[in-house]
């Protein structure tokens, strides 16, 4: 198989239709390359079923409205359309792309009078995605750049561009022999990693920022769902840095991660220990339930 995105066998469901992989195209003066108006999921297969699939639609159709466009299909069609490239490709496990863009009937900051796109590109792939997990847990470092205030940019939705200072502070994390770095909100206080929500164990309870401008990720919302089965409190309020020394474990949650064990965070050291291990257990059964693809405890997500 070749190892480029671009050239693969099968197939992506590309505006309506089902497309051999390699025809499902665009052109470079689209909108959204120019101006990073796309949005986007990333969802996961397990036994053939994509775990929290009406969630995940409901919020990329949200995410659109955020950035003032309209999807034109409903929830139950993206939903639909989903299923069916998943089982074109004959896919049991793997990792699922939905993402909508403006065209490029017009070039210029306004997308007025571009026609919006769908494009849903399913794949095999096993295990987590974002990063490789250890032993141990894996080792994070503070990020440079803060997560903006949300009278600067729209953090609630998904949006391709809001991504770019992820992708720098992933990149310095990497070239610096760390795994992931953690970043801070406009106010210095703790809000997520690059591409996942974080949760600290304190005194026999979970913590996790309060979401004000950044993902309530739909993993996050799943952990805290299992937590409370185990009779474990969850808080979500402001957390400050420092607090970071007083966590006796911490833990990253998303679709692509899943949960992953912090074995590190600069010069804290963190245990894998027994909540953290219990959560990973009940995420694994969890997203094997034949009825995972419903809103499951994220169904105020699709607001």
């Amino acid at each position: 198989m070749s190892l480029t995105m671009a050239d693969r066998d099968g197939f992506i469901w590309l505006d309506g239709k089902l497309l051999p992989w390699r025809e499902a195209t665009t052109h470079v003066l689209t909108h959204a390359l120019h101006y990073g108006s796309a949005v986007f999921e990333g969802e996961r297969i397990y036994d053939g079923r994509v775990f929290r699939l009406a969630a995940h639609s409901a919020r990329l159709r949200n995410s659109a409205r955020v950035l003032e466009y309209e999807l034109p299909y409903t929830r139950e069609e993206i939903d639909e359309a989903t299923r069916a490239v998943v089982k074109a490709n004959g896919l049991a496990s793997g990792y699922v792309r939905p993402i909508a863009w403006r065209g490029s009937e017009v070039m210029g900051v306004s997308a007025i009078g571009t026609t919006v796109h769908l494009a849903i590109a399913p794949w095999a792939q096993e295990g987590r995605l974002s990063v490789q997990v250890k032993p141990g847990g894996i080792n994070v470092t503070m990020a440079k750049y803060r997560r903006p205030a949300p009278d600067v940019a729209p953090g609630t939705a998904k949006v391709a561009g809001l991504y770019l200072i992820c992708g720098i502070e992933k990149d310095r994390a990497l070239g610096a022999g760390f795994d992931d770095a953690l970043m801070l909100d406009w106010q210095g206080r703790l809000a997520e990693s690059t591409g996942a929500n974080v949760f600290l164990a304190m005194g026999g309870k979970l913590v996790t920022p309060k979401v004000e401008n950044f993902l309530d990720g739909i993993t996050r919302r799943a952990v805290m769902g299992l937590a409370g089965k185990h009779g474990w409190s969850v808080e979500e309020r402001a957390v400050m840095p420092e607090e970071l020394d007083e966590a006796s474990e911490v833990f990253l949650c998303g679709t692509a991660a899943e949960i992953v064990p912090v074995g590190a965070i600069d010069h804290r050291r963190y245990q894998v220990g027994p909540m953290t291990r219990a959560l990973m257990e009940d995420y694994q059964k969890l997203v094997r339930q034949p009825d995972c693809e419903g809103f499951g405890e994220s169904r105020h997500l699709a607001a």
